[in-house]
């Protein structure tokens, strides 16, 4: 578990996890950078490296003194995309935090939008992004059907792109919820047995300009994030809900 580190808050907080991103993570924080500024609002951009062997996390030191708001946090050891998030979570020191991926497919002008719904007046607890265009595969997006499908029967959340990895939270309901591994493509089910509200938002999605996808393809990705699912439902069945008092 990570820890938070003191010092005067912003109100806006990016956590994007990196993993071999050597090729998108420089124009990531640039075009991330651009867009935060856009919100008239102090920010901050955690990039949580999860033991990149490429030079990422070297790269992203060497960017700190251009990009005074970024920090950059270390995972000892390659331990994928939910420990990435956790620990940027964890680290995070926004009010609103957003998750993001650094690929450049996740779009950063779409992040103005997301916290302006959590400023609106329905204030939900996540303004969670939906792809509206998808720019993957086939294959990818077949997978991602049959995998949304059972995963609203089993959990009976009906958001359609949990796949999706841009969403905001209000930092102090996400910070109660336990991630485990996987679990980051349930945030918007466990904001809700958190008592929080989500509302999806149609979002930008585009093709990845470099690399290859870093966190997992193929059907075993498919089967994994169904076993997760079951694992959800379970805690769905458990889960402690209650407010009490001394009298």
């Amino acid at each position: 578990m990570a820890s938070a580190v003191p010092s005067s808050r912003p109100y806006v907080t990016l956590v994007a996890p990196v993993y071999n991103e050597k090729e998108c993570i420089e124009e990531f924080v640039a075009e991330a950078d651009a867009e935060l500024q856009k919100l008239g609002k102090p920010y901050e951009i955690v990039c949580v490296d999860d033991g990149s062997k490429d030079g990422s996390r070297e790269l992203l030191l060497g960017m700190k003194t251009r990009f005074p708001s970024l920090r950059v946090v270390g995972l000892n050891k390659n331990s994928g995309q939910s420990a990435a998030f956790d620990a940027g979570i964890q680290f995070a020191k926004g009010e609103i935090v957003v998750l993001i991926d650094s690929d450049l497919q996740n779009d950063p002008a779409d992040i103005g939008k997301l916290v302006a719904v959590l400023e609106g007046p329905e204030k939900p607890t996540c303004a969670a992004g939906r792809r509206a265009k998808r720019q993957d595969t086939w294959f990818r997006r077949l997978q991602s059907r049959i995998a949304n499908g059972v995963r609203i029967w089993l959990t009976k959340d009906g958001i359609k792109d949990t796949g999706c990895s841009l969403k905001a939270f209000r930092a102090e309901i996400l910070k109660r919820c336990k991630i485990y591994k996987g679990m980051h493509r349930f945030l918007t089910t466990l904001i809700r047995m958190e008592g929080g509200t989500v509302v999806e938002v149609d979002v930008n999605h585009r093709p990845r300009p470099k690399g290859t996808p870093k966190y997992g393809g193929g059907l075993g990705r498919t089967f994994v994030a169904l076993h997760d699912a079951f694992a959800v439902r379970w805690m769905q069945k458990r889960y402690l809900l209650y407010k009490a008092e001394e009298l």
